[in-house]
C-alpha cells in the first residue's frame, strides 16, 4: 500500500509513474486488517511514533474521500472508535498501565467497566474485567483500499509492470534505472523504494543508505456470522493472557481476526498452530465466534525496522527515495509517506513530519517489491 499511494499521489502531481511488482498490493497490505490505531499502537518509549502515528490520522478522513472519488469504489472507512478489553486481572493491570502512559502524552482512551464493556458491545464474554474506550482508532477495509488504489493508479496512467525489482543501477551519484528480475531495465531519474521487508535486498544501493528492515511474519483469519448468530458490531482489541488479539468487524459482515507476530523469516505458510491460536483467544473475547464460518487465512509479512519506525526519506544517492519499515503501521502511514516522498520527488528536502524517521539514523556517517520510478511532470527527467 505504501507503493501504491505513493505512485497515485506522484501521478496526481504530474509525474510519470511506473509500478514494478508482481502482484501489487497482494503483500503485507492484503492480510493486513486495516486497523489505523494510533492510541492502540502506542507503545512505552515510542512518542515520536505515536506523533506520527496521531497525525497520519488526521489524514485519512480527506485520503479515504479522493480515492473513492479517483478510484470509482469505497472503501469503508469506519470512524467510531474501538473498544480495548482485558480477559483476566493481569490483562486489566497492563491495559491501566498503557493507560496511564497514553493519558499522559495527551491521548484520548477512557476507562470503562466491565459491564460498561459489555453495554458497548453485548457480544462480548461475560468474564472480561473491563476495559477502555480508544474514539481516536478507526479502521478501512484495507482490500478495498488497495483495489481503488489500483484502479485510480490506472485511471491517472500509472504503467504496471509484473516483475520483481532485483536492484538500482547508479552512474556516480544519481540513480539512472531499476533493474527488473526476469531480464530488462526501466530508466528513470527518481525511485523510490517502497518494497516492504524486500526493500533491504535490492542490489545496487550503497551500505549506507541501504533501509535495514526484516521480514515480521503476521497471520490474519476472516470469518463469517451465519445468519442465525449475532454479527459483532465494533471493532475490539483484547489483552488476552498478555497477548494482543483485535476482531475487526467489515461492511460485507466478514470479521477480521488478527494477528501473529513471529520472527520466521520470509516463510509466509499458514499453520494450524497459529491458527488455533488465534481462534482461542478471539473465543475468550467473543465466544459466539466458534459458530461463525472460516473463509479465509491469510500471511503476510510486515516490513520490521530496528526501532519498529518507518525508513522515509532522500538518500545519498541522488533521485533514489526510501519509504519503508512501517511495522504494524503501513496502513494507517501510507497516505502521510505518500505525501512525504511526493515533497522529496518535488525537491522540498525531507518532510517535517519524517525528520526523526529518514534512512540516515542507522548510518553514523550520514547523520548531521513494490518499487515505484517516477519521472517529472510533461515526461521531463526527474
Amino acid at each position: 500500500m505504501i507503493g501504491l499511494s505513493t505512485a497515485w499521489r506522484a501521478a496526481r502531481s504530474g509525474y510519470a509513474v511506473t509500478v514494478v511488482d508482481p502482484a501489487p498490493g497482494h503483500g503485507a497490505s492484503w492480510a493486513a486488517a486495516g486497523m489505523l490505531a494510533p492510541i492502540g499502537e502506542s507503545h512505552f518509549g515510542e512518542v515520536e511514533l505515536t506523533a506520527l502515528n496521531l497525525e497520519a490520522a488526521t489524514v485519512w478522513p480527506e485520503f479515504a474521500r479522493v480515492l473513492e472519488e479517483d478510484g470509482g469504489t469505497p472503501v469503508h472507512l469506519v470512524t467510531e472508535g474501538t473498544l480495548m478489553v482485558g480477559v483476566d486481572a493481569a490483562d486489566r493491570r497492563a491495559m491501566d498501565d498503557l493507560m496511564a502512559y497514553r493519558t499522559g502524552l495527551g491521548l484520548t482512551n477512557r476507562s470503562l467497566t466491565t459491564r460498561q464493556c459489555r453495554e458497548a458491545e453485548p457480544l462480548l464474554a461475560p468474564g472480561i474485567r473491563g476495559g477502555a474506550e480508544l474514539p481516536d482508532d478507526h479502521q478501512v477495509d484495507n482490500r478495498l483500499v488497495v483495489k481503488a488504489l489500483l484502479s485510480a493508479c490506472r485511471r491517472r496512467g500509472v504503467t504496471f509492470i509484473a516483475d520483481e525489482a532485483s536492484g538500482v543501477e547508479l552512474e556516480g551519484s544519481q540513480v539512472v534505472a531499476v533493474e527488473l528480475r526476469a531480464g530488462g531495465r526501466r530508466v528513470a531519474r527518481s525511485v523510490v523504494v517502497a518494497a516492504g521487508c524486500h526493500s533491504g535486498q535490492l542490489d545496487g544501493i550503497p551500505d549506507n543508505d541501504l533501509p535495514p528492515v526484516r521480514p515480521v511474519k503476521g497471520l490474519t483469519l476472516r470469518v463469517r456470522a451465519p445468519q442465525h448468530v449475532p454479527a459483532l458490531g465494533r471493532t475490539v482489541r483484547g489483552l488476552v493472557h498478555g497477548r494482543t488479539c483485535y476482531l475487526v468487524p467489515r461492511v460485507d459482515g466478514t470479521v477480521v481476526i488478527g494477528a501473529t507476530v513471529e520472527e520466521k523469516g520470509f516463510d509466509r505458510t499458514v499453520q494450524a498452530g497459529a491458527v488455533g491460536d488465534l481462534l482461542d483467544d478471539a473465543r475468550r473475547l467473543l465466544p459466539s465466534i466458534e459458530e461463525y464460518e472460516l473463509v479465509d487465512a491469510t500471511t503476510g509479512l510486515r516490513p520490521g525496522s530496528p526501532d519498529n519506525a518507518p525508513i522515509v526519506g532522500e538518500t545519498s544517492v541522488a533521485g533514489l527515495v526510501v519509504a519503508t519499515g512501517h511495522y504494524r503501521n503501513g496502513i494507517l502511514l501510507a497516505p502521510l509517506t505518500a505525501e512525504a516522498v511526493v515533497s522529496v520527488l518535488d525537491g522540498h528536502g525531507q518532510h517535517p513530519s519524517f525528520a526523526g524517521f529518514g534512512p540516515g539514523r542507522f548510518h553514523p556517517a550520514r547523520r548531521g517489491t513494490s518499487t515505484a520510478t517516477a519521472s517529472s511532470p510533461a515526461g521531463r527527467p526527474a
